[in-house]
This record gives structure tokens, C-alpha cells and sequence, in this order.
């Protein structure tokens, strides 16, 4: 096996131990002991032309594909036998197969177990949503990037696909439950006595409003910290060691492991990137 390369910095923060490493992904996956992951929560790049700092985001499909079959090869190795991984892959009007060409390359690897649909962005008429939600008027909530196209859509929606070595991993499906609407169906369901249901694969989380994108946010992709939480307590969080995020942009995964309490892995190969990663883990425990 690989030696796994020293890391850049070693932050403990509460019960958490963060790892840190400054370099590319596949030198530091290779060389993790087998099985030694519970769980990856990570948002590669997408091949889509993003102007990130350190890295260009314009090979060929057919080179992306099979650097893309490389890293979940050996993300799939350091997986434990009941791992998750949560690969959350975007796409773009004019190229809507990248998502689903990612899942594919995963595909020789690991099992798609779950498809969750994360909505950014939604509208809610007053009439659908029905008296009980008590609405005033009709709802919209959420962020997104305006298209200005006759053909195109807004693009409110992005993919989290749930991997895992043989598609059987349990899941903790009520720690991100919600709550019934309807009381009388807690006695009605098998299983609701907690008065909570699965969420399912629809989740809308949006991102924090932000006042300045170059300040709050200079990343040019990344994922609010509510994602990794939510696809971590799914998971199960008694079950989870450690956790690891091989494109950790602005350390949204590390945030989330200082929120939990659990030990993290974090891989990035932009040093600005992963100097802003540390500081926002900082914060997140200050703030905790």
C-alpha cells in the first residue's frame, strides 16, 4: 500500500479530530487502510468549465470519466462493508448528462442504493399545500442562478447519489425524519409511534443568504453544511468513526463532523481553500 502522506494540519476541536490534507485526493485515498472510512460526503468537481484556483475544470469527458472510475476505486477500498457514500453532483442546461455519466463511472464499484433529489429553490401554491399548512399566500423559498433562456429552466435541483459497497447499509431514516401532519396516522402506521416518518429522497435545503459571494463564499461550488449533516445522521451517527471528504472546497463536510462530534478526513488541493476549511471548523466550534 501507498504511504499516506503527512498531513497539513491536525485541528482537535471538542470531541472531533479533523485531518487535513493539502494534495490530490487520489495519493491520500490509495493509501488509507481498507475499511477505515464509515462514511465520504463530498461534491466533486463536475467537469462544467467552474473557474476554480487550482484546478482546470475542462478535460475531456472521456478523461473526467476515467479519473472519476480512479478516485471511487480507492474511495471504495478505504469504505467500511456498511459505508455510505453521498456523491452530490450538479449539472448545467446545456450539458445534462454529467450527473448521471459520475453515477455511471461509480457504477463498477459501488451499489446506488438511494437517489436524493436536493431542491435549492421551490415555489408552493397557498392551494396545494392545503389548509393545514396555513399559508397566506403562495410560497417561494430557496436560492438560484437565473438562466435567462427561452428553452432552459431555472435550475433548482442537484443530485446526491447514495453509494455503498452491496446496497444493503441500514439507515437511521428517522433522525432526519419529519413530523406527520395528519396525528391520527401515528397510530395508523406501523412503526410511527415517534410520531416521526421518513423524509424521503426530496430535501429541500437552501443556502444561506449571503452579503458579499468573494467574502462569504469564494468557492465557486460548494454545499451549505446542512447537506453532510443530514446525509451523516441518515447514515447513523453511532455507526460513524470517521468521515472523509476528498474535494473539501470550503470544508462544508468538516463543519458538519465539528456540528456531530465525529472525526474527519478532509483532502484539498487549493492551500486558500483549505486554510478557509479550517477557519470556517474553527467557527463552527466556537459557535457550537
Amino acid at each position: 500500500m501507498p504511504r499516506l502522506p503527512s498531513p497539513h494540519s491536525v485541528v482537535k476541536l471538542g470531541r472531533s479530530t479533523l485531518r487535513f490534507y493539502l494534495g490530490d485526493c487520489l495519493d491520500v485515498l490509495g493509501a488509507l487502510p481498507a475499511g477505515s472510512l464509515d462514511a465520504i460526503v463530498t461534491s466533486p468537481p463536475y467537469n462544467l468549465g467552474i473557474k476554480y484556483r487550482s484546478y482546470d475544470d475542462t478535460m475531456p469527458r472521456s478523461s473526467y470519466l476515467t479519473w472519476t472510475g480512479e478516485w471511487v476505486s480507492r474511495a471504495t477500498t478505504a469504505l467500511a462493508p456498511e459505508g455510505s457514500m453521498f456523491l452530490n453532483v450538479g449539472a448545467k442546461p446545456t450539458d445534462p448528462w454529467t450527473a448521471l455519466d459520475v453515477a455511471q463511472a461509480a457504477r463498477p464499484h459501488l451499489h446506488l442504493q438511494n437517489t436524493i433529489h436536493w431542491i435549492k429553490s421551490i415555489a408552493i401554491e397557498k392551494s396545494a399545500a392545503g389548509a393545514r399548512a396555513k399559508l397566506e399566500e403562495d410560497l417561494a423559498v430557496g436560492h438560484y442562478k437565473p438562466i435567462n433562456s427561452k428553452r432552459f429552466l431555472h435550475d433548482c435541483h442537484e443530485f446526491v447519489f447514495h453509494f455503498t459497497p452491496k446496497g444493503t447499509t441500514p439507515l437511521d431514516r428517522r433522525a432526519i425524519g419529519v413530523r406527520y401532519q395528519d396525528p391520527s396516522n401515528v397510530g395508523r402506521w406501523q412503526n410511527a409511534a415517534s410520531g416521526l416518518r421518513c423524509r424521503g429522497n426530496t430535501w429541500f435545503i437552501p443556502y444561506e443568504t449571503i452579503q458579499n459571494r468573494e467574502k462569504d463564499r469564494p468557492h465557486p461550488a460548494t454545499f451549505p453544511p446542512r447537506l453532510p449533516e443530514m446525509c451523516l445522521r441518515l447514515h447513523g451517527l453511532e455507526r460513524i468513526r470517521t468521515v472523509a471528504d476528498p474535494f473539501m472546497g470550503l470544508g462544508s463536510t468538516a463543519v458538519a463532523c465539528v456540528q456531530l462530534g465525529l472525526n474527519f478526513i478532509g483532502v484539498e488541493m487549493d492551500e486558500g481553500y483549505l486554510r478557509e476549511a479550517i477557519e470556517r471548523a474553527r467557527t463552527a466550534h466556537r459557535l457550537a
